[in-house]
C-alpha cells in the first residue's frame, strides 16, 4: 500500500473521510486505504473531535482492562478477521510478551510492535460506540476493543483519564518503510534428514518456531519438505468445509489469528457459518470470522508430536507464504487431542497424496 509521507492536513483527511462515508458504508481500514494514508493515521486524525491520543503504555493499558466489563476484541490480518466477545481476564506480561488467558478473551501479545494508542467515541455518529485501537510503527491496525456494556463504558473512561498523552494533535508519524520478505533457502542448502528426524522428535507444539530458525527454514517450506506422515497440501477451500462439518458435527475447534503483533485465540464450538461472496464467515453471538477464501494460496494438515501425543491443525496460507490462520481441535495442555477432531480431518480433508505414514 502506498502511505503518504509529507504532511497531512489532519481537517482536511477528516473531510475527505466524512465525504466517503456520506456516499456509502465504509470501514476506516478501507477509507484510509483509499485516502492514501494508513489507518492510524486517519484515526489520529479524529484527534480533538472523536478520539483521544492516549500515552503508548499499552501493557498498563491492557492490565486496566482486567475485569473492566464485556468487550468485543478484534484482531485481524489482511485476509482474516477475529472477533471475540468477553472479559479481560488474567493480563500478565512477561518482557516484551503479553498474555490474556481468560475463557473467552484469549490473547497473545508481542507488544514492541504497539507503537500508537487511541480511545476513539463514535457512538454519536452510528458508529461502533467507543473503542481502544492499537497501531503499529506503519500506522496498521495490531488490535482493537469495542465496549460493550456499561462497565466496559466506565473503564473507557477511566483509561482515557489515567493515559491522555499531552499531545493531541491530528499527526500521527509513521515509519511507510517496510521490511523485504526473507527469501528462503534453497532445500538442497538444508539439512532435510536432520530438520525431519528433530520434527519427529518435537515434544510441544511451541517448540515449532524454534525449529524452524535453527534450520533455517521457511513456514511453507518446511511443510513441503516434510515426511507426508506430519504435513499435507488440501484443497484451499479445505477452510469452508472444515467449519461446516465442525458446525454439523459440533466439534469444538481452536481458530488462531494474528498479525506481528497480536494472536487472538477462540477455542469452543461454530454454529453459524455463512460463505458470502468471497468470504467464509463464522456468525455466533460470541464470536465472529471473517475469512476471504480467494486469498488462501496454500492450506496445510499438519501434525505435531508432543508429550501429549500427535496435535493436528489446519494451516492457511496467503500467496506471500504469510499464515493467515491455524484451526485446531479444541484441547488444553497436559491433554491428549480429542478424536473426533482427527476423525473430521481425515474425513474432511484426507491426504490426496497416497503416501500417508
Amino acid at each position: 500500500m502506498d502511505i503518504t509521507q509529507g504532511v497531512i492536513d489532519p481537517s482536511a483527511l477528516r473531510g475527505r473521510w466524512q465525504q466517503l462515508k456520506s456516499e456509502r458504508k465504509v470501514r476506516a481500514r478501507d477509507a484510509a486505504r483509499e485516502l492514501g494514508v494508513s489507518e492510524g493515521q486517519l484515526i489520529a486524525s479524529l484527534c480533538s473531535e472523536a478520539a483521544v491520543r492516549l500515552d503508548a503504555k499499552c501493557p498498563e493499558i491492557i492490565a486496566a482492562l482486567e475485569h473492566g466489563g464485556r468487550t468485543m476484541a478484534l484482531t485481524r490480518n489482511e485476509a482474516c478477521v477475529h472477533e471475540r466477545v468477553g472479559v479481560y481476564e488474567d493480563v500478565s506480561k512477561t518482557g516484551h510478551v503479553g498474555l490474556v488467558v481468560g475463557p473467552d478473551i484469549d490473547l497473545r501479545i508481542f507488544y514492541s510492535h504497539w507503537t500508537a494508542a487511541f480511545a476513539v467515541d463514535e457512538s454519536h455518529d452510528g458508529g461502533p460506540g467507543r473503542s481502544l485501537q492499537f497501531f503499529d510503527r506503519h500506522g496498521e491496525a495490531v488490535h482493537k476493543i469495542f465496549m460493550r456494556d456499561d462497565t466496559a463504558r466506565m473503564t473507557w473512561e477511566r483509561v482515557v483519564a489515567d493515559f491522555r498523552a499531552a499531545d493531541q494533535s491530528g499527526l500521527l508519524e509513521i515509519d511507510p518503510s517496510r521490511k523485504a520478505p526473507e527469501v528462503p533457502k534453497p532445500d538442497d542448502q538444508i539439512d532435510v534428514a536432520g530438520f525431519r528426524e528433530a520434527w519427529a522428535g518435537l515434544q510441544d507444539t511451541h517448540d515449532f518456531f524454534g525449529l524452524l530458525k535453527r534450520y533455517g527454514v521457511a513456514r511453507t517450506q518446511a511443510l513441503r519438505i516434510a515426511e507426508r506422515r506430519f504435513a499435507y497440501a488440501v484443497p484451499v477451500d479445505a477452510p469452508t468445509r472444515m467449519l461446516q462439518a465442525a458446525a454439523e458435527r459440533d466439534v469444538p475447534i481452536m481458530v488462531f489469528v494474528g498479525n506481528p503483533g497480536c494472536i487472538q485465540i477462540h477455542t469452543g464450538p461454530v454454529k453459524n457459518v455463512k460463505p458470502m461472496g468471497p468470504w467464509i464467515n463464522v456468525m455466533d453471538p460470541e464470536f465472529n470470522l471473517h475469512l476471504r477464501q480467494d486469498m488462501v494460496a496454500e492450506a496445510w494438515i499438519v501434525k505435531k508430536p508432543t508429550v501429549d501425543g500427535m496435535v493436528t491443525s489446519l494451516e492457511t496460507f496467503d500467496a506471500h507464504g504469510e499464515l493467515i490462520a491455524q484451526f485446531f481441535g479444541a484441547r488444553k495442555p497436559g491433554i491428549p487431542e480429542k478424536p473426533e477432531w482427527r476423525d473430521l480431518v481425515d474425513t474432511v480433508m484426507p491426504d490426496m497424496t497416497g503416501t500417508r505414514q
